[in-house]
């Protein structure tokens, strides 16, 4: 038996018994590229649910006037935490008056103890106004939004926090987050909750009770949050197709409120673990004069300026070991542009023997093969894709179909065991409802003048190499898709070391079922075959390579092959004393208490 494999198979079960995997295999992508599999849409249960009413529990205001709500936190570097929430009252109707901003202050109050708070930030406010010069439509203006940047934290350290104006006085309850580990390759979040197309229906209570369940320690929020241009301005009903239901609509109007509504629905999460976002076509929310993306833009800090980006639509951070870029989908992309030139410089200043793990996220899927939206973003691929696999792209989270997908590593529609891993987590449960058709079913492959996107051009076009070579649509589910399924839910990605993590899909059915996971696999990043131009591979040895290649065969073993390596050197016993010295539970799964999808 040779010491690269015992070394990595042992790296294997350090890393289950991490994260309190005992029993069953889970596959790794190194046993990969896997046999496509397709799970349908399951006939008993709803495609999709009504939004919650204005009046519904979650979404009421239930604080007076000045004092803060919509309490929302985001990282600002492993230092700094973004610290938002909002105050006074919206307003809407056909004559609204804006607040003013600097009638509240912006203050956050924090320190390392309950009820003792050492240090006081403070920050800047604003207001927002959509509006409709169109007869018998309603404007708003909105609450006075505030932002406040905690800098100076020390990592991995637990502070409690109060937000407001001290001098009203009206302060928050007693809020606490932690910051995360500073980056280091042997330093990860605990967990990380990833979600598309969220919204605001009974089916999005499910999915943030279940995520709530499983205990994240930071959401990614892949875009299309709040689904308020579902709605006239004047409120009423949301529609799950709004062209259908108001083809008469003089422009794409929105509720606003409904954002206000998300805000305090999101709160019990958001005020204690960050929440970091990326932009989606229905937060475009379009105004007259080209005014777009008003509420995005006004509501949510990120981390553009720390990262150099100096765009809301764009920017990157870390967490631990882990480098995450955000990308936006709707604005310009091109290889000639502003984003493609940050973008070009923050993978290269990456230094991978810091932060091994590069997760890229936006919203609308390159690799889908869902009828809707197939295709949609095929420009985006073409001026971006080369880039990200040069720089060795780890993993690839979107959203904008509202099903399941996860692909085998793939690479310009080719299987490559260096290409990202692609996930498609559009299923948080919004009004539009589950996808169910597939481009490869019969009769559903869409027409070159289908689904064309609300940005950029269009660039639609038959294969030219592979099974389905000349053809617009593959005959069989493709076998860049690994696994695809018609069901709403969430991700959880752990990371345990700088070569393993494992990534989690839960179906919001299965909050009935015990321990119950939709779709599991360990993603393994494989440095010394796969980076090409990191300051890491820079540094790697020669042989590096050729030593990683034997040790990568030896773990995509079975797991009891794994144990029964360790076992030859320690003896049942130690593993035993691995996996019940961890005492966490992997991607818990609440009692039935939720409704189903």
């Amino acid at each position: 038996m040779k010491v690269s494999a015992f070394w990595m198979s042992l790296a294997v079960v350090l890393a289950l018994a991490e994260i309190g995997v005992t029993e069953q295999h889970i596959p790794t992508t190194l046993d990969g590229p896997f046999k496509p599999v397709t799970r349908r849409f399951d006939p008993s249960l709803r495609r999709g649910s009504d939004d919650l009413p204005m009046t519904d529990p979650r979404l009421k205001k239930n604080v007076t006037s000045n004092f803060p709500e919509q309490i929302a936190l985001a990282i600002s570097s492993p230092t700094a935490m973004w610290v938002s929430w909002v105050t006074g009252d919206a307003q809407i109707g056909l004559n609204v008056t804006p607040l003013d901003p600097s009638s509240v202050g912006s203050e956050v109050w924090y320190g390392k103890e309950s009820g003792k708070y050492s240090s006081v930030k403070k920050g800047s406010s604003l207001i927002y106004s959509q509006l409709y010069p169109f007869e018998g439509l309603w404007n708003y203006t909105s609450g006075i939004i505030h932002h406040v940047k905690v800098d100076g934290l020390e990592p991995g350290t637990k502070y409690y926090y109060k937000c407001g104006d001290s001098s009203i006085p009206a302060m928050s309850e007693e809020h606490a987050f932690e910051t995360f580990p500073a980056p280091a390759p042997n330093s990860y979040p605990r967990r990380i909750g990833v979600i598309g197309d969220l919204g605001l229906t009974s089916n999005s209570t499910t999915t943030i009770d279940h995520l709530t369940y499983n205990d994240p320690s930071m959401i990614l929020m892949v875009g299309d949050l709040t689904y308020a241009n579902q709605y006239l301005t004047t409120g009423g009903k949301g529609a799950s197709c709004y062209s259908c239901a108001f083809p008469d609509a003089p422009i794409r109007e929105s509720y606003q409120p409904r954002w206000d509504g998300w805000g305090r629905f999101m709160q019990p999460l958001t005020s204690k673990i960050p929440m970091m976002v990326i932009e989606g076509n229905h937060e475009i929310e379009p105004q007259v004069d080209g005014i777009t993306f008003k509420s995005y833009l006004s509501r949510f800090a990120v981390p553009a300026d720390e990262s150099g980006s100096k765009s809301n639509f764009y920017y990157s951070f870390n967490a631990g070991g882990i480098h995450f870029i955000m990308l936006g989908a709707y604005i310009d992309y091109n290889s000639t542009g502003a984003q493609y030139a940050w973008l070009k410089q923050d993978l290269k200043s990456i230094d991978r023997s810091v932060t091994p793990w590069l997760v890229a996220a936006w919203h609308s899927p390159w690799y889908n093969s869902y009828a809707s939206h197939y295709q949609e973003f095929e420009c985006m691929r073409l001026e971006m894709e080369a880039l990200l696999y040069q720089y060795s792209v780890d993993v690839v989270f979107t959203g904008h179909v509202h099903a399941y997908e996860r692909m085998n590593r793939v690479y310009n529609y080719t299987l490559d065991p260096c290409g990202p891993v692609y996930i498609t987590v559009g299923d948080g449960g919004n009004i539009e409802k589950v996808e169910v058709d597939h481009a490869d079913d019969p009769g559903k492959c869409p027409s070159p003048g289908d689904n064309i996107p609300e940005f950029g051009g269009v660039c639609h076009s038959n294969f030219s190499f592979g099974p389905a070579k000349g053809s617009f649509c593959w005959s069989k589910q493709p076998d860049w898709s690994a696994y695809r399924e018609s069901s709403f839910g969430h991700g959880m990605l752990e990371v345990t070391n700088s070569t393993y993590a494992l990534w989690t899909w839960h179906r919001n059915q299965d909050a009935y079922g015990e321990n119950a996971v939709g779709d599991q696999i360990f993603i393994v990043r494989q440095p010394e075959k796969c980076l090409k131009d990191s300051k890491l591979h820079r540094s790697l040895p020669p042989s590096a390579s050729s030593s990683y290649s034997s040790s990568s065969s030896a773990a995509s073993r079975s797991l009891s092959h794994g144990f029964s390596l360790v076992s030859q050197f320690f003896g049942g016993f130690f593993v035993l004393y691995l996996l019940s010295w961890s005492g966490r539970r992997c991607c818990k799964v609440p009692q039935p208490k939720f409704a189903s999808s």
